[in-house]
């Protein structure tokens, strides 16, 4: 790292000695930890604006990983002014994942977020196929709503009345909450189709009230 803030800032210098001072700096690196460090040590020694990327991070799956533990230590800590997620994937994907991540921490505002349980064994119900059926439904979505899909009585109802709609699901059945109350019990066979009703009708009103909208985003509560 120490080379990289270095051969930085000695570039810089060059601009400087012709009085120009409209840049911004980067030092990529395909190592987080090495790019963490290098970042840090930059935003120490000078003050212009830095441009944060994981260069070659590689496919999507290493490449997001490898830029969200980079991105979210340095921006967490206020470092950064632009990033770049570089992956071996369409651009598109980079793009998303660059969303998600700045989402993620409150640098942009969250549209559609689906939280849903892992699998275990106080799981009463199809998790996985309940909250994908959820999020396919709700695709396109871009107010910023929180839709919790639980799969037991243990943790459900507590997340299910934190999120603006949610289901905490059991025993062939799912108990609706909206803002925290619980507004009916459905048949496990019409959980999705009420969701997907609910949240359709808190998204119209915050569209009235003129809520900014967001990109959509998905997280999973453990």
């Amino acid at each position: 790292p120490e080379a990289l803030v270095e051969s930085a800032l000695w570039e810089a210098s060059l601009f400087e000695e012709h009085d120009f001072h409209d840049i911004k700096i980067s030092v990529k690196h395909n190592d987080p930890v090495v790019m963490v460090n290098a970042y840090r040590q930059l935003a120490a020694a000078c003050d212009y604006p830095l441009h944060l990327g994981v260069t070659e991070a590689g496919p999507a799956f290493q490449g997001t990983i490898k830029s969200a533990v980079a991105f979210g230590a340095l921006l967490s800590e206020g470092i950064g002014d632009t990033i770049r997620v570089s992956l071996s994937a369409p651009p598109v994907e980079e793009v998303k994942v660059g969303l998600q991540i700045l989402q993620s921490l409150n640098l942009r505002q969250r549209g559609l977020e689906i939280v849903s349980c892992p699998s275990c064994g106080r799981a009463q119900v199809d998790v996985y196929k309940l909250a994908e059926e959820v999020t396919a439904g709700l695709t396109g979505m871009e107010v910023p709503l929180r839709v919790a899909v639980m799969g037991c009585v243990v943790n459900g109802p507590g997340e299910a009345r934190e999120a603006d709609l949610g289901v905490a699901s059991g025993n062939g059945k799912g108990q609706i909450f909206v803002k925290g109350e619980v507004i009916k019990t459905v048949p496990e066979s019409k959980i999705v189709e009420t969701l997907i009703e609910e949240a359709m009708k808190l998204a119209e009103q915050m569209e009235a009230d003129g809520i900014a909208s967001g990109e959509p985003t998905i997280s999973v509560a453990g």
